[in-house]
């Protein structure tokens, strides 16, 4: 069974960063692809951005240049650096991988942005 917890969230002032950990555990041979959504109070849960298994990042018009993702293969572990957060950053931030062809999500990490 594959598992994906994620870490790092918290409240933060406008302006200020946060950096969103994923640790898939479980039997994993392969992992195609890594990546955030994010859920805003009534709101639909949303892209954010995705790491494919080529390194390829994409990522939604409203965080680039702001956020960063990277992964650690050998811990199997996403990283989401966020720089200059705003105020309509605030969601719970799910981790979404497909492994072995398997779709898994995280349980979700509150980020709040707010004076």
């Amino acid at each position: 069974q594959v598992q994906l917890v994620e870490s790092g969230g918290g409240l933060v002032q406008p302006g200020g960063s946060l950096r969103l950990s994923c640790a898939a555990s479980g039997r994993i041979l392969s992992i195609n692809h890594m990546g955030w959504y994010r859920q805003a109070p009534g709101k639909q849960r949303e892209f954010v951005a995705v790491m494919h298994s080529a390194g390829i990042t994409v990522y939604t018009d409203s965080v680039k240049g702001r956020f960063t993702i990277s992964r650690d293969n050998a811990k199997n572990t996403l990283y989401m650096q966020m720089n200059s957060l705003k105020p309509e950053d605030t969601a719970v931030y799910y981790c979404n991988a497909q492994i072995q062809r398997n779709d898994y999500w995280g349980q979700g990490t509150q980020v709040t942005v707010s004076s």
